[in-house]
C-alpha cells in the first residue's frame, strides 16, 4: 500500500480503520515499531486488557499527566481518551502525540464548552476557576487550576478558604469534594455516563448475594452510589485500596477496565463489576474509551496518525494550570 495515500485516507476519515493481514501479530509489531521509532505507550486503567499488558505505563489521570511530563521519546502513543492526548501534547510540544481513534471522546469533556464556562466565568469574575482534567485544552486554557480525581481534594484546600470557587465539569465529584471539604463552590451540571449508569437497586441485590463484599467506588459516581460505598476513590486509589484491604471481596463501581489491573495486583480476591440499569450488560463500560484496539493501535503507531494538536496560543494557555495542578499535587 502507498502510505502517502494511507496517510490521506486516514486524514479523511479521521481514525484508522485499514485492513491488516489476518495473522498478524500485533504484539510482536508494536514492540518492533516501538523501538524503531523510539515511542512509549501510555494507557489508562479504561483500556482493553491487550493494551494494558503492553503499554510502557499504566495508570489514571494524575499518574499519566506525570509520566507525560517527564517522557523521553520521539512519538507519546496515547491510548485513552482524546483529552488525555491533548493533555500530554500540552505537556510536549515538541514531541508527537498520536492517539489510536481520534473518535475517542469524553462525555464529561463534551458537557463543558469553553464558550459556555467563558460565559459562566464572565457572571461570576470573583471566581477561581477549578476544572477536572476530562476537559478540552480551550477550556483547560481559560482555567486557573486543573484537578483528577485523584487530587481534586489537595487541590481545593489549596485555595483560601475566603476564595469563591467554580468546579467543572463533574456536578458528582464537585459535590463529594464540597462534602469532603466544605467548601462552598459552584458546581457545574456535567457527568460521565459511565458512572451515572450504575444501578442502586440492582447494587443492593448484588451485595445481598455477595455480602462479604466490599463496595468500592469512583467519585464520578452519583451521591446514592457512594453513600452505599465502603471506599472512595480515584481508580488508583481503589486498586492500591483492595490490594492492601484484607477482604477478599470487592463490588466495584467504576469502568470495568480496571478490573483486569485489580486482578493482577491481588489475584487472589474476587472482584464484582457494580450493575448498571441497562438489563443488557452486567458491567459499565466506557465506549469511548473502548474505541481503541490492538489493531488501531499498531496502525496509528505505524503511521504516526491521527496526531492530535492543539494551536499553541491555546497549549500556552491551558499548560499554566496543568503545571499548578501537579506543582500542588507534588507538595
Amino acid at each position: 500500500m502507498n502510505i502517502n495515500k494511507a496517510k490521506e485516507n486516514l486524514k479523511e476519515v479521521g481514525f484508522l480503520e485499514l485492513d491488516t493481514p489476518k495473522d498478524l501479530d500485533y504484539i510482536k509489531e508494536i514492540l518492533k515499531l516501538k523501538k524503531e521509532k523510539n515511542a512509549v505507550i501510555l494507557a489508562h486503567y479504561y483500556q482493553e486488557p491487550a493494551i494494558q499488558d503492553i503499554a510502557d505505563f499504566v495508570g489514571d489521570s494524575l499518574q499519566l499527566s506525570y509520566k507525560a511530563n517527564e517522557v523521553d521519546a520521539d512519538l507519546i502513543v496515547f491510548a485513552g481518551v482524546h483529552f488525555m492526548a491533548e493533555t500530554a501534547k500540552i505537556l510536549n510540544p515538541d514531541k508527537k502525540v498520536v492517539l489510536p481513534d481520534l473518535n475517542a471522546g469524553c462525555s464529561l469533556a463534551e458537557s463543558c464548552e469553553a464558550k459556555d464556562l467563558q460565559a459562566f466565568k464572565d457572571k461570576h469574575p470573583d471566581h477561581l476557576v477549578i476544572t477536572y482534567v476530562n476537559t478540552s485544552a480551550e477550556v483547560k486554557a481559560i482555567s486557573d487550576l486543573c484537578c483528577t480525581s485523584s487530587n481534586a481534594k489537595k487541590i481545593v484546600e489549596s485555595i483560601p478558604k475566603d476564595q469563591p470557587i467554580i468546579f467543572a465539569p463533574d456536578r458528582n465529584l464537585g459535590a463529594w469534594i464540597k462534602k469532603e471539604t466544605g467548601r462552598d463552590m459552584l458546581i457545574w451540571d456535567g457527568a460521565c455516563i459511565v458512572h451515572e449508569a450504575f444501578s442502586i437497586d440492582k447494587l443492593i441485590d448484588v451485595h445481598k448475594k455477595n455480602p462479604k463484599a466490599k463496595i468500592i467506588a469512583h467519585p464520578e459516581s452519583p451521591d446514592y452510589i457512594l453513600k452505599a460505598s465502603e471506599y472512595v476513590g480515584s481508580t488508583s486509589g481503589m486498586i492500591n485500596y483492595v490490594k492492601n484491604n484484607p477482604a477478599q471481596e470487592f463490588i466495584v463501581a467504576t469502568e470495568a477496565g480496571i478490573l483486569h489491573e485489580m486482578r493482577k495486583e491481588a489475584p487472589k480476591k474476587i472482584f464484582i463489576p457494580a450493575p448498571v440499569e441497562d438489563a443488557s450488560c452486567s458491567c459499565s463500560e466506557c465506549p469511548y474509551m473502548k474505541m481503541n484496539t490492538m489493531k488501531k493501535l499498531y496502525l496509528c503507531m505505524k503511521y504516526e496518525l491521527p496526531a492530535v494538536q492543539v494551536p499553541e496560543d491555546v497549549r500556552k494557555k491551558a499548560l499554566i494550570p496543568i503545571q499548578r495542578m501537579l506543582e500542588i499535587s507534588a507538595r
